[in-house]
């Protein structure tokens, strides 16, 4: 069976991260993706989707350290629905994403952040290139410049 997730979307607002007891770092990412269509009339709208994003250890140090709101973001993880008590001991459930893949796809203003081509060493870590059996590119495609979408 499968359950995974991949999102493309701009935070809502920064991360809130929480450093718990034993060390470990959880953050909460509020996700937003569009939907542009036409509608009857012709005219443009957006639908705009919210989405809760759970990220955890390093993941989440990364997230503290490289994002903020309105980041462009790519997430890649699977649904997680658990239940919590409200305030009056009302039983909730909530379905979230647990993150174990989150790249800004923001211009790059920091040096920590990895450039095409490159992958992390650890997550929050160095960056080096990857290994690869493909054959060297032809001089016409050194200048061709590079998206920012890490597939």
């Amino acid at each position: 069976m499968i359950n995974k997730v991949t999102l493309i979307g701009n935070l809502g607002r920064d991360p809130e991260v929480r450093h718990l007891e034993n060390g470990s770092s959880v953050a909460r990412l509020a996700i937003a993706t569009n939907e542009n269509y036409r509608d009857k009339e012709g005219n443009w709208q957006t639908n705009t989707e919210w989405h809760n994003v759970i990220a955890w250890r390093a993941l989440a140090d990364t997230a503290e350290k490289q994002l903020k709101k309105g980041s462009m973001v790519y997430v890649e993880g699977r649904l997680r629905t658990r239940s919590f008590k409200d305030n009056n001991g009302v039983e909730k459930y909530t379905t979230e994403i647990e993150a174990n893949v989150l790249r800004s796809l923001d211009k790059r203003e920091r040096n920590d952040i990895p450039l095409p081509g490159e992958e992390p060493d650890h997550f929050g870590g160095s960056y080096s290139k990857p290994t690869s059996t493909e054959a060297p590119k032809s001089e016409s495609h050194d200048n061709a410049s590079h998206d920012d979408l890490p597939f």
